[in-house]
């Protein structure tokens, strides 16, 4: 007799969420069914909820997901990305989007934008794809990771989201030792951010935010400099000797961080920009800004398998993944999902999580 297993339906705005019943299907071919254990809610999955982020539904949501593998497929891969040894019951996370390895953008390095791309708990369509259900089946080409049992779930599921989506923005500004680093936003994003520059090597972190309580959680994870951010650029040029910072970090997505974070940078800094992942105002720019002051705009979305594995061996530190640990305020059980998404949204909640009992 086939099993069953209940997902947790996204119909939009409007409908919310619906507690369903699916027959959980046996892998093929090279899938891998994870049996989930927990999945904590990105801003990206509030934003999808409010209708402030369009998304086709019906879906189901979650993509910062952690479980244990329930059964893998005939051909499915008998190592993860890192080499090791897959078995079933193995405790695992996995990169946010599947990809084919042979389109246009796998070719380019671009893996995040495969034309074949699935994208776990992006997916139109009800079935075993997201995070809010009792299982998730991986499809060919996904890069899995397995977990040390030290690593509490709290810190593990961020990791295939905002830890690995910073671990990118750092890459991409061609690493951050010894330099001055300006991140906008001590949210999720903004306290990974801290943590990975320092860890990197960072001779100096600035950390803009607008919440005090939040610029002191950003202290905790390593920023020297806390600012409000109507204090840029020129107190970032105080702190740097006049010059300004090496490298920003937009975070927020709010388009005036835009803005100061551009003005705070020193001739021929890096700015990566992360946070606009929804519709906002445009900016205005003076191209010749650019041109005269020698800076390369970086947008970042999403990231490569390399980086999750940069951001898993930054929360191999027991410190770090205690600091992270602490970031996820409440735990909701998968029928009382709606609450859970309820609860994200209150002040002071950078994480809230889903634990899925069996």
């Amino acid at each position: 007799m086939s099993r069953v297993g209940q997902v947790q339906v996204f119909w939009g705005p409007e409908r919310g969420l619906s507690l369903e019943e699916l027959p959980v299907p046996e892998p093929q071919g090279a899938e891998i069914l994870v049996r989930v254990t927990a999945c904590t809610l990105c801003g990206s999955d509030l934003h999808s909820y409010t209708g402030r982020r369009a998304v086709s539904v019906p879906t189901v949501l979650g993509h910062e997901i952690i479980g244990e593998i329930d059964s893998l497929g005939p051909s499915a891969p008998s190592h993860d990305f890192c080499g090791q040894p897959l078995r079933v019951g193995d405790r695992v996370t996995w990169a946010l989007i599947a990809s084919c390895g042979t389109c246009f953008y796998c070719c380019r390095a671009l893996p995040q934008k495969c034309e074949r791309q699935v994208k776990y708990g992006h997916e139109k369509g009800i079935g075993w794809t997201g995070g809010l259900g009792e299982f998730c089946l991986l499809a060919p080409g996904t890069a899995l990771f397995r977990l040390p049992d030290t690593l509490p779930d709290a810190a593990a599921c961020p990791l295939s989201c905002a830890t690995a989506t910073v671990a990118a923005a750092l890459r991409s500004v061609g690493g951050v030792s010894g330099k001055a680093v300006l991140i906008q936003g001590a949210g999720m994003l903004g306290l990974a951010a801290c943590g990975l520059a320092k860890a990197a090597g960072a001779a100096l972190v600035l950390c803009a935010d607008p919440d005090p309580v939040r610029r002191a959680r950003a202290e905790e994870f390593g920023a020297d400099v806390l600012l409000a951010p109507e204090q840029l650029p020129e107190a970032v040029r105080q702190a740097t000797g006049g010059y300004g910072a090496d490298v920003a970090l937009e975070l927020s997505g709010v388009p005036v961080a835009f803005t100061a974070g551009l003005l705070s940078l020193r001739l021929g800094g890096s700015f990566a920009l992360v946070g606009a992942v929804f519709p906002a105002e445009p900016v205005a720019l003076q191209i010749e800004t650019l041109v005269r002051r020698n800076l390369p705009l970086i947008g970042v979305h999403n990231y490569l398998p390399e980086d999750l594995a940069t951001a898993l061996r930054f929360l191999a530190s027991p410190t770090s993944a205690a600091l992270f640990e602490s970031l996820v305020t409440a735990w909701f059980p998968l029928a009382s999902a709606a609450e859970a998404f309820q609860a994200a949204h209150e002040p002071g909640a950078f994480r809230v999580g889903v634990r899925i009992s069996h």
